[in-house]
């Protein structure tokens, strides 16, 4: 099942995330200032945010799996138009369709690995309540880790081939070549992963007034709301940082080559070996410890890339990536412990929303920053974000 799932992550997100080292090659292309450039993966994050709740609802009634299965073959299909597009908005469009496509993974995973280990918790704890929830707790937490971790990694190898494909082939061919790569992980998953036993909520078939009263119980818990504000501010500042990364990398006074700053990606390393991680850190500090703690690191990350030194902007992007993605892997796994068990499609959908949402406008907002006003503006923009994050967090413990 793991695997299974962490297939379906990595090919999900090598594709949504593909066009971002190309950016400065789409801008060059299409003559484009880098906010408009980043509308290739703003508008994809934004229809994969506005897409998770209708999706994730579905996947009460179909259940799970076949979301995940679909999800991934489409997204694979419309990876391969996007080589072929003839101009800017027809990209921007097969874009946006291929967000709303990826948006059946992320927004059903949780809640898809949530109910397969209540499942194996229930079978091997049948009798002790308790001993059963703090082992079905403490699964979720791990295998969310490693959920993002397989997520983590897509993102980075997405990344570096299309980075290192494109002095070779140009940002068409180094997009069929993160489709390649993502259409065999997809056919991982179709042939490994587990069919769910019984209903996808766990108690028949919900209504329509059901699904709406679990989007209700998803919005009125603040332990809940926490975490989706922690999605959206952290991931805002995250994707704003790498979508702004090729155009300094490759600018002056730099100047790399492309494939040379898409080396910036193998940070993403160190996000995998830290959400997957997370599990560990919850059980031993708290989540409340744990998360802020991962906040604070991302932004002084983010303070290491100042300067205009490429081993410290290097050390940099590894730090605040470990962070941020030991943050979002401690808040996923909060929101997937925490949701009613009528309502964990919804919850899974709300956190996928604040957290694509965080990826479409604070990316874009973030872009355009950087585009008017600058690196050193752009992080002390997203450092207010993850600071604000932290602030609620904080609150909530204190409440």
């Amino acid at each position: 099942m793991t695997l299974a799932v962490a297939a379906a992550g990595m090919s999900s997100f090598a594709l949504l995330y593909a066009p971002q080292p190309l950016l400065p090659q789409l801008a060059a292309h299409f003559a484009l200032d880098p906010g408009r450039a980043s509308l290739s993966i703003g508008l994809a994050t934004g229809a994969l945010a506005l897409a998770v709740l209708p999706i994730a609802a579905l996947s009460e009634v179909t259940g799970r799996r076949p979301v995940i299965v679909t999800s991934v073959i489409a997204s694979v299909v419309l990876g391969v138009l996007l080589s072929f597009a003839p101009n800017y908005p027809v990209f921007l469009v097969l874009r946006v369709l291929q967000g709303i496509a990826i948006a059946g993974f992320p927004g059903v995973a949780a809640a898809y690995l949530t109910e397969q280990l209540g499942r194996s918790a229930s079978r091997r704890q049948p009798d002790g309540d308790a001993a059963r929830r703090q082992s079905h707790a403490n699964g979720v937490a791990t295998a969310v880790g490693a959920m993002v971790a397989g997520n983590t990694v897509g993102g980075m190898t997405g990344r570096l081939a299309a980075g290192f494909t494109t002095d070779l082939f140009g940002w068409r061919g180094a997009l069929g070549a993160v489709t390649g790569v993502a259409l065999l992980c997809s056919l991982l998953t179709v042939l490994l992963l587990p069919r769910s036993t019984g209903s996808p909520a766990g108690a028949g078939t919900p209504t329509a007034r059901g699904l709406a009263a679990g989007i209700g119980t998803s919005l009125r818990a603040p332990v809940l709301l926490v975490q989706y504000t922690v999605a959206l501010l952290a991931m805002g500042s995250f994707v704003a940082l790498y979508n702004a990364a090729g155009f300094r990398l490759t600018g002056a006074p730099l100047e790399l080559s492309p494939a040379i700053a898409a080396l910036v990606y193998l940070a993403y390393a160190m996000g995998a070996v830290s959400s997957g991680a997370a599990g560990r850190l919850v059980r031993r500090f708290g989540r409340v410890r744990s998360l802020v703690t991962a906040l604070v690191i991302t932004v002084a990350g983010a303070t290491l890339t100042l300067p205009d030194s490429l081993p410290l902007v290097v050390a940099g992007f590894v730090v605040l990536t470990g962070g941020f993605f030991a943050a979002h892997a401690v808040a996923n796994g909060w929101a997937a412990a925490e949701a009613p068990a009528k309502a964990r499609g919804q919850v899974s959908g709300m956190y996928t929303l604040a957290y694509y949402l965080g990826s479409s406008v604070g990316g874009t907002i973030g872009t355009a920053v950087y585009g008017h006003a600058g690196w050193g503006v752009l992080v002390a923009v997203t450092a207010c974000w993850l600071g604000l994050a932290g602030l609620g967090v904080l609150l909530f413990a204190r409440r």
